[in-house]
């Protein structure tokens, strides 16, 4: 690669931490000869912690006015946070698909690949082309109703389909491949990616599903039925959950936890695999095994590994 480089920082401004984090990520990629880049309302908010290191980032453009530096320029997205700030990042450069790269600066953070002291060392491998891309599998979602699109969205993690009131449950319908499946009431429906696995799908008794694997999940919410056992997919497949119009209750979509659309009864929400992947960065090629057991902190007392 030549010319400039551009690496946009995409911060969780509501944490000290990630904000001084991002300053020390900022001299060092000047150092670097790397521009750092930060959307307007980030920058603007990390400049209350009065710093000169403010006036070395550039801005992102992202209404497409030629002012500030443009999303195709970037070659990396360098995220401080936790998964909800990698979230965030996957979202401003969808169409780009710049790679993400995640320094956790949250409780779990799963999509992050190093932790807050590894900050230096990482910036030195940015600066050496020093990384991997890997792709992950997301989801394109459609909300229909009286057979007409009105909503469509994406998601990297999952695509939930839930009750608005709390004292009503959701009547659903849930079919695969144009096939009714079940029908029941529960709390919701998880539709979600093996990223979004070790998510909300996890948190309701799903599979963690490694990966590399290509697959889809299904997983219903404190349903009222004997068969609503979490389901993996085809990653080919088409999932729809349909609304019951006889739902004494309506639902609501939420796209990894970020996007909403209201869903009345009637409506039917469809998710299959998209052809646009996030594209996450690594510098580790560590086995998915060993994230799991750190992440989650399993005890692994007693193993012997292989033997001789």
């Amino acid at each position: 690669m030549t010319g400039s480089r551009h690496v946009l920082l995409v911060v969780h401004t509501g944490r000290t931490e990630a904000i001084e984090a991002a300053a020390e990520a900022c001299v060092g990629l000047t150092a670097a000869g790397i521009t750092p880049v930060m959307t307007g309302g980030d920058l603007a908010l990390c400049a209350k912690q009065v710093s000169p290191v403010w006036a070395q980032v550039a801005e992102l453009d992202v209404v497409g006015s030629g002012d500030g530096v443009s999303a195709d320029a970037l070659e990396l997205v360098m995220v401080l946070g936790g998964d909800g700030t990698i979230l965030k990042a996957a979202e401003i450069v969808r169409e780009q698909q710049v790679p993400l790269l995640g320094v956790n600066l949250g409780r779990v953070g799963f999509l992050a690949e190093v932790e807050r002291e590894d900050l230096t060392e990482t910036v030195r491998r940015i600066a050496a082309f020093d990384y991997v891309v890997k792709e992950r599998l997301t989801l394109d979602v459609s909300v229909f109703v009286d057979g007409k699109e009105t909503y469509r969205s994406w998601a990297l993690n999952e695509a939930t389909v839930e009750k608005s009131a709390r004292e009503r449950m959701l009547e659903v319908v849930i079919e695969i491949d144009g096939r009714p499946l079940s029908s029941f009431g529960c709390d919701g429906i998880v539709m979600s990616t093996p990223t979004g696995s070790t998510a909300y799908s996890f948190s309701a008794g799903g599979p963690v599903v490694w990966p590399s694997v290509e697959a889809l999940l299904l997983t219903p919410l404190s349903a009222h039925a004997l068969f609503a056992r979490p389901l993996v997919i085809n990653p080919n497949s088409l999932m729809a959950v349909e609304v019951m119009r006889s739902s004494a209750g309506t639902g609501v979509l939420w796209c990894d936890g970020r996007r909403t659309h209201e869903l009345p009864a009637g409506a039917r929400v469809e998710a299959r695999r998209s052809q646009k992947p996030v594209r996450i960065a690594r510098l580790h090629d560590a086995p998915f095994t060993d994230r799991l057991v750190k992440k989650f902190a399993l005890p692994v007392v007693g193993w012997r590994g292989p033997s001789n």
